[in-house]
């Protein structure tokens, strides 16, 4: 399970350069009913603070696994996963999962000014604040619908205010828009792109999408097929604030693409190779 550094050790300075995330070494390993699985094998990882990391790679490569140790969701066979956790009054994270993970027997603004509430502000301020996020995310009009009322990404737009709104040291997003149509995904990536350049906070964003990942991210990791590990660290070039349609015009967008599907497919085919001489 990913540890929080106790009070004690933690810097009184305004600019911390300790990591936001740091795993050593994690592997982790569970029971199948074939036998042993290793999902993850000696994963080392620094996060900085204020950084938007993309992890992307082959299905069964671990991805969401690791999101789930650095939430505390599970904990690593071997090794640790640290995350800093400076201020006690504020979450450490806040977790976006790709199915709609939305209250169903709460409205659009119940939904968002739960989190806040749960930080002791007052119910006029969480109420203010519940606005302001709805209306950034574009759901004015919709506060007091019901959530089985909203179309996907509807109820997607809902689940990103709500983690914003809590205002974490830290965001742990799972695939949040792969199950939206293309047309909705697109518009959610601008919106979550300028959530993260406004907020400034350390994100870390697990998705199948390499596009996706150029766009959003500051660094995307390629993780190789299981058992996951790292096989590839990339800086991404664009400056922020930044929008998808300026990037995509970017000769370096194409190029960048090219070489993260490449590793990507060379894994794809490792493990299709190796799932067929174990058949």
């Amino acid at each position: 399970m990913a540890t929080a550094e106790p009070q004690a050790c933690r810097s009184g300075s305004v600019h911390d350069t300790r990591p936001r995330i740091a795993v050593e070494r994690v592997s982790r390993s569970f029971q199948s009913s074939t036998g042993e699985v290793v999902a993850l094998a000696d994963v080392d990882l620094t996060i900085p603070d204020g950084q938007f990391c993309c992890l992307v790679g082959p299905s069964g490569c671990g991805k969401t696994t690791l999101l789930r140790i650095l939430a505390g969701l599970a904990r690593p066979s071997s090794g640790r996963a640290v995350v800093r956790h400076d201020d006690p009054r504020r979450l450490a994270h806040s977790v976006v999962f790709q199915d709609y993970s939305v209250f169903p027997w709460k409205t659009v603004r119940q939904n968002v000014e739960l989190p806040i509430r749960a930080r002791g502000v007052s119910k006029r301020e969480a109420a203010a604040a519940g606005r302001e996020w709805l209306r950034r995310v574009g759901l004015v009009g919709f506060e007091d619908s019901w959530p089985a009322q909203l179309s996907g990404g509807m109820r997607q737009r809902v689940a990103i205010a709500r983690a914003f709104a809590c205002d974490p040291e830290m965001l742990l997003m799972d695939e949040p828009l792969a199950a939206l149509d293309a047309q909705m995904r697109l518009l959610l990536q601008e919106q979550l792109l300028a959530l993260s350049q406004e907020e400034a906070k350390t994100v870390v964003f697990v998705t199948h999408s390499i596009e996706e990942a150029i766009l959003l991210g500051d660094r995307i990791v390629v993780m190789g097929a299981r058992p996951g590990r790292v096989i590839a660290d990339i800086e991404i070039p664009f400056p922020r604030p930044r929008s998808p349609a300026q990037v995509r015009k970017e000769e370096l967008f194409g190029e960048l693409h090219e070489y993260i599907w490449s590793l990507v497919r060379g894994q794809v085919e490792d493990q299709l190779r190796l799932d067929k001489a174990t058949s």
